[in-house]
């Protein structure tokens, strides 16, 4: 579990590490134009690789496709800290994503392999709870290494940290011996990984290409398209990367909608919020995450706790439905927010928020593995893992076009001799006092109607959790051999006697 938490560390906090980074990442590598790729590469690579990585280790074991993902991570690693110039580092980036998609998405099956399925919420609470804390940390150290160290430490760090994930995985890890009884679904992971590439790059772009331009409606296109083609090459494939029996699972649907709008919301707060107190409240990136803490805090008693409360079969739904009432509350909390608003109330408000956002994620997951039979928990972990990630995308570029036309909107009458641009709020510092508290003003109150706006998602996933009938019938079958998944793998006392006797 120390070497499977590592991993999920490391590749949650390299979506987030290099934020902080970029300015000076632009700077020494004369990439200012194309700086916006360093980020949308591994989300994009991340995403696409996902599905793969979660069928392939339904087909062949788990424990050596984890290796390999962790070892392309750590190459992947080194090679960004290297780069010379923008292009290699772009690329040394979507390899490390395609890594990293794996280690995020077999380490969750990976749970689901060693762990009896009355257990597994609280291991996945576990990992959720770092999960999120990366997300929150993860800037705070890029700001670190970058005026401290070099921004290269943002990805060399992960070499030590990852090789002890490594040696301690390949030891401990139980090894469960697989046999493909069909060929991979290529055709389908190759549509499947497209439409990921599309939808990350319609999220993250659509704003900077602008949402009417004939690239995003073309990517658009070709996007839904290639959706609809993917229903019969998955229907006709002998091991589809995406099973069609999981679509017709109101439970895993259900979850997948529910893990989509909870990250929507999610990230959303832990991307945003940081710039909020950096512009509005003046604070240092490192103050910025000691504001945050409350909400760290949150996250992380309220992960534990869900995680246990998941243990019982009858109490996955409320966890969610209590989870998602709380992130709905913290949302409308913080649509009240301002350029007054004193830390103390930031601080129950954020309070607030990390217990929503911390008890639905891993409560989602583990509905959707004690639903599924064991050969399936690659599959359906990583189609809840797609679409947390797609939704991650999707809300962070909804909730900066909402911010940026809404900043734009409340300070069009500022003067613009001084070097102010309302698409780049850190030029407030540039306007006299009086404009300045106006810019500020509007700035805080932008945040808040984002987050407004927002809320309504969290209705929809609440309608979802009303609807959703958990079941661990599939996953207790598959356990005792008798069920749909017959030729699942080993049993967990069985894995572990013969690890023992070898």
């Amino acid at each position: 579990m120390s070497a499977l938490i590592l991993a999920v560390l490391l590749a949650a906090l390299d979506q987030t590490i290099v934020s902080t980074a970029l300015p000076r990442i632009a700077q020494d590598l004369n990439g200012f134009d194309d700086i916006a790729w360093v980020s949308a590469a591994y989300l994009l690579a991340s995403t696409a690789a996902t599905p793969l990585w979660g069928k392939l280790g339904d087909m062949f074991g788990r424990k050596r496709l984890y290796l390999v993902s962790t070892t392309i991570f750590l190459i992947a690693s080194v090679a960004c800290g290297l780069a010379q110039n923008l292009p290699e580092l772009i690329g040394a980036r979507v390899l490390q994503g395609v890594g990293g998609g794996g280690m995020i998405v077999l380490t969750f099956a990976l749970v689901g392999d060693i762990v009896a399925p009355g257990e597994r919420g609280r291991y996945q609470g576990m990992f959720g709870s770092v999960y999120g804390v990366a997300s929150i940390v993860g800037p705070l150290l890029g700001g670190v290494f970058t005026d401290q160290l070099s921004w290269r430490w943002a990805f060399l760090i992960n070499l030590p940290v990852g090789a002890v994930a490594l040696v301690v995985a390949a030891r401990a890890l139980p090894s469960v011996a697989r046999r493909a009884q069909a060929r991979v679904d290529y055709l389908g992971s190759l549509i499947l990984a497209s439409i990921a590439t599309g939808l990350v790059l319609v999220t993250s772009f659509g704003e900077r290409w602008g949402w009417d331009s004939p690239a995003i409606i073309g990517l658009t296109v070709v996007t839904v398209a290639l959706a609809v083609l993917l229903v019969p090459v998955e229907r006709r494939a002998a091991a589809p990367v995406l099973p069609p029996a999981m679509f017709a699972s109101r439970t895993v649907v259900f979850s997948s909608l529910i893990g989509f709008v909870a990250n929507a919301a999610m990230f959303a707060v832990l991307v945003y919020l940081p710039t909020y107190l950096q512009i509005v409240h003046g604070v240092s990136a490192t103050l910025s995450g000691v504001h945050l803490l409350p909400l760290v805090v949150g996250l992380v008693v309220s992960q534990s706790l869900a995680g246990r409360w998941a243990a019982h079969a009858g109490l996955l739904r409320p966890i969610l439905l209590v989870g998602l009432l709380a992130n709905l509350a913290g949302l409308i909390l913080l649509s009240t927010i301002g350029a007054g608003t004193g830390t103390l109330v930031l601080s129950v408000y954020f309070l607030v928020t990390g217990i929503g956002v911390g008890m639905v994620p891993m409560v989602v997951l583990t509905t959707v593995q004690n639903s599924v039979p064991t050969a399936d928990l690659g599959a359906a972990s990583a189609m809840v893992t797609f679409a947390r990630s797609i939704g991650a995308a999707f809300g962070v570029a909804v909730f900066g076009t909402l911010l940026s036309n809404g900043f734009a909107d409340r300070t069009r009458g500022l003067p613009t001799a001084g070097g102010f641009d309302a698409a780049r709020p850190d030029t407030i510092a540039r306007l006299p006092a009086g404009s300045r508290e106006t810019a500020l003003d509007a700035f805080a109150h932008a945040t808040a109607a984002g987050y407004l706006w927002i809320a309504p998602a969290l209705a929809v996933g609440i309608l979802l959790a009303f609807f959703l009938r958990p079941s661990r019938r599939a996953a207790e079958e598959a356990s005792a051999g008798d069920g749909p998944s017959a030729q699942a793998p080993t049993p967990r006392k069985n894995v572990s006697t013969t690890r023992s006797a070898a």
